[in-house]
Order: C-alpha cells, then sequence, then structure tokens
C-alpha cells in the first residue's frame, strides 16, 4: 500500500494485524497524515503497558508452531526446530506466564532458541518489557511491509 493510501483510508485492521494494541492502533491512526515512512514508524514506536504488552502477545503464536497463515508464518520461517522449541517455551511458561516473544524476522531456529534460554535468566518485570521492545520491532517490521512511499 503507498502512504497515501495509507493517510486517507481505512486502515484499522491492517495496523490491527500489525499490532493488535487498540491504543496504538489509535494513535497511529490520529497521526494521519504522514509526510513519510519515517514519519510514520516513528509515530509507531510508542511505549506498551503492561496489560497492553500481555495483550498482544495472546495474538501471537508460540515460535517453532508453524502458523497456518499470516505475518507470523513467513516470519517464523527460518524455524525448523519445532521438536526442542516445544520443551523450551514449555519452560519458557511455566517462568514467565506468557508466550515467547521475539523478533523472529531473518532469524533461525538455533539464534531464536538461544535467545530463549538465555532470557530465561530475566526476572518477570525485565522480560515483559523485553518482550513489548520485540512487539515494536515486529509491528514496525510489518508496517515497512505494508506500506511504502
Amino acid at each position: 500500500m503507498l502512504l497515501t493510501d495509507f493517510n486517507t483510508t481505512d486502515v484499522r485492521a491492517l495496523l490491527t494485524e500489525c499490532l493488535a494494541v487498540p491504543r496504538w492502533v489509535d494513535t497511529v491512526l490520529a497521526g494521519r497524515p504522514y509526510a513519510d515512512v519515517d514519519a510514520l514508524k516513528a509515530a509507531a514506536d510508542l511505549p506498551l503497558s503492561s496489560a497492553e504488552i500481555r495483550q498482544a502477545m495472546a495474538a501471537h503464536p508460540r515460535i517453532g508452531e508453524k502458523p497456518a497463515s499470516g505475518w507470523a508464518r513467513s516470519e517464523q520461517s527460518g524455524v525448523d526446530n519445532a521438536d526442542a522449541f516445544a520443551a523450551a517455551n514449555a519452560e519458557y511458561e511455566a517462568k514467565f506466564g506468557h508466550v515467547y516473544l521475539v523478533c523472529a524476522s531473518g532469524r533461525g531456529g538455533d539464534e531464536l532458541l538461544k535467545i530463549l534460554r538465555e532470557r530465561l535468566d530475566n526476572d518477570p518485570a525485565t522480560e515483559l518489557a523485553v518482550a513489548g521492545r520485540e512487539l515494536l520491532k515486529i509491528a514496525e517490521l510489518r508496517l515497512a511491509k505494508a506500506v511504502t512511499a
């Protein structure tokens, strides 16, 4: 989609696919029209509350479990070690109470598994903040794929 179309059409559904946080969607919509894609990306870089992070994580599939379609399918295309992830995801979820969330685009399964294991050393508050930053990275990548100058 061209930025001019993004600025003038109903893109709520597209933004919700990028990041399922209503306040984020509303804020990005309210900033229109954007002069360029960099301005759009800057507006999309909002700090998220703990509740918003948890809400958005609920919409994400587990790493290693191939979603049938959508953004996550292509983002996780490098993950080929689902069996190793099953155990690691279970350990992560038992500790933190939510799915492991990482910007997977362009990364292989071994790297993502290594990151998961490193993040197991985090305390819950730190890990939630890390997951929030990862959500914003994912949203920015999705926006960049969806909107061009």
